[in-house]
């Protein structure tokens, strides 16, 4: 099975505990992680900009990318949310299989 780490910019912890919370209900990722206080520099319309952010990682099978960016579209507050996924080249034992098995509804729900 082909795993990514989801990463996407939130504002505040609020907002990426939500978009986690939502995630984790529908069984879409297994485990979420909150990395507070990350300073983001970026160009935005033109203009170069810097927010402090919290940044988001989700670990999902590569199968639910699709519907893990549209739930983080879905409720995320910026017009255009940075969502990343970074293929997995290797996991610990184990992982991979609980990754799977804690996911296994969103395949159901399909």
């Amino acid at each position: 099975m082909d795993l990514f780490e989801v990463e996407v910019t939130c504002p505040d912890k609020d907002s990426a505990r939500k978009i986690a919370s939502a995630c984790l209900r529908k069984k879409l990722v297994a485990c979420a992680n909150l990395l507070p206080k990350i300073e983001s520099l970026f160009i935005w319309q033109g203009q170069i900009d810097s927010e402090s952010e919290v940044l988001l990682r989700l670990k999902t099978p590569a199968d639910n990318f699709d519907a893990v960016c549209a739930q983080i579209r879905a409720t995320h507050p910026f017009e255009l949310p940075a969502i990343i996924a970074l293929p997995v080249q290797a996991v610990g034992p184990g992982v991979a299989d609980w990754i799977a098995q804690e996911t296994q509804l969103a395949k159901i729900c399909d």
